[in-house]
């Protein structure tokens, strides 16, 4: 079910949508429909265009970003069972360095996972499994972890969620319902994490990090010129908007 909900994801995607529009644009063409054919052909495009431009960009993924605030002041908070730091992408490479195997994203989250756990004490839970039979992700946060300095008795690994609700349900399998963690992901996929955490009868206080929107500065002429970072952050919205539509649909 998780990996078909990500192709289901993936296809819906900007990038792919616009390459069924072309196709369907296509298909209305040999029925003869040449109006609807000539619109929506010119919809693929545009889509892409619309994606690619900050503005648009900045839209659709600063009000996740913003939803928490950061926990950037040094407190302990009483009560507190573990940090949780949420799966990304990883690469396992002997030839690399780990933090060349862990994708940009990981290495954030781990970084203030750490970060977290040195001022907050307790556990550091390193979660996520893997989709291609290789090493989980988890392991891949374990490797980096040692090598930030968090000892290995201190560090619990959670290696077979493959989606963010998984890693609800194993965390609170670890620790109980009820627990109190620090909660640390991207902030744009924040929203969708909490509503996960809390749906289980978890106790999350959001700790987001990675935020990309803030980077963006729409007085500056060259923000308003497409691009594919651009893109890529609005892919990243697009995809947390309908991780939380899919939560909706299966709790109403």
């Amino acid at each position: 079910m998780a990996t078909l909900k990500l192709l289901i994801a993936n296809l819906v995607m900007p990038l792919p949508l616009a390459l069924l529009l072309v196709m369907l644009a296509l298909l209305l063409w040999l029925l003869r429909w040449r109006r609807a054919a000539q619109a929506t052909l010119l919809a693929a495009p545009l889509l892409i265009l619309l994606m690619a431009w900050a503005p648009i960009a900045w839209l659709l993924l600063s009000p996740l970003e913003q939803r928490y605030p950061a926990l950037v002041e040094q407190e302990v908070r009483p009560g507190v069972s573990a940090v949780v730091v949420l799966g990304s992408a990883y690469y396992p490479d002997p030839k690399q360095g780990i933090f060349s195997q862990l994708s940009e994203t990981a290495t954030v989250r781990l970084a203030e996972g750490v970060r977290l756990h040195r001022q907050q004490g307790g556990w550091l839970i390193v979660s996520g499994g893997s989709r291609r039979g290789e090493a989980p992700i988890a392991a891949g946060y374990l490797q980096g972890a040692l090598a930030l300095g968090v000892a290995e008795r201190r560090i619990m690994q959670i290696d077979s969620p493959l989606d963010t609700a998984q890693e609800a349900y194993a965390v609170k399998e670890l620790l109980g319902e009820g627990a109190k963690v620090l909660l640390v992901t991207s902030a744009s996929h924040m929203p969708r994490a909490m509503a996960h955490f809390k749906q289980v009868g978890l106790q999350p206080i959001a700790a987001p990090t990675h935020h990309l929107s803030q980077a963006v500065e729409l007085s500056h002429w060259q923000h308003w010129i497409p691009a594919a970072s651009y893109l890529r952050m609005s892919e990243r919205a697009w995809y947390e908007y309908m991780g939380m539509l899919a939560i909706r649909l299966d709790h109403p």
